[in-house]
């Protein structure tokens, strides 16, 4: 039997989290899935109060991320593993400038020409990196949010800070009944601030999406014209 269909399928380039490999440049505006390393005294605070950026770094103020959880797991540098803990964060890196050798003109000047993520790819030779890992900076914290535990020194921390994970908002003011009113019945993306997704009717079938919506299949329905010896 012949079946006509329509609809549509997208790459998503990271709305839910994507992993890139470490010499993939994170698209522009996109979220990706990253890891950050802290203390254990630092985690709790973060999981509390947020992301507070680094005063200095290679790359200047920011947050600093990595795609690469084995260079996470090395912080804080001359830390005991015993006090080092594992973020895996989503990052909405928004606009990405890679900084790729030393003396880059905008090594620390990157935000002020309009960038919110700086970017060094793995093994591009800046002396200051010397595992060759990949790196990220992002100067604005709010654009980092905790995921899960990636590591921790042992269960008891590891079940603590999924516990304190566990109580944050989703948002400032967030959680409690009327959480579900934040997340789009249709997309099951969350919505921005509130802000109700756009919904209308496909033009084939009918049916209610959602313009963010990553596929939509009409229903599979038989041609008008389908000849008998079509059929099975």
């Amino acid at each position: 039997m012949s079946v006509q269909f329509s609809g549509w399928e997208v790459v998503d380039d990271g709305a839910s989290g994507v992993e890139l490999q470490a010499s993939q440049k994170p698209r522009n505006r996109g979220v990706y899935t990253m890891y950050h390393g802290t203390s254990v005294a630092s985690a709790r605070l973060i999981l509390a109060n947020g992301f507070k950026p680094s005063s200095a770094g290679m790359l200047g103020m920011g947050v600093y991320v990595s795609r690469n959880i084995k260079k996470a797991a090395h912080y804080p540098l001359n830390s005991s593993v015993t006090d080092r803990v594992v973020f895996l964060v989503h990052v909405r890196v928004g606009r990405v400038k890679r900084i790729d050798k030393d003396n880059h003109p905008m090594q620390y000047t990157w935000h002020t020409n309009g960038y919110d993520t700086a970017w060094v790819p793995p093994n591009c030779g800046m002396t200051s990196v010397r595992s060759g890992l990949e790196e990220d900076c992002v100067f604005d914290p709010k654009r980092v949010k905790v995921a899960r535990i990636a590591k921790a020194p042992n269960p008891t921390i590891q079940k603590e800070l999924q516990q304190l994970l566990s109580k944050t908002p989703r948002k400032p003011g967030g959680g409690g009944a009327g959480a579900a009113a934040d997340v789009c019945s249709l997309c099951k993306r969350k919505t921005q601030q509130g802000s109700p997704h756009i919904k209308q009717q496909c033009w084939e079938c009918g049916q209610n999406i959602c313009i963010l919506m990553s596929k939509h299949v009409c229903p599979a329905k038989p041609s008008l014209g389908a000849r008998e010896d079509d059929i099975d």
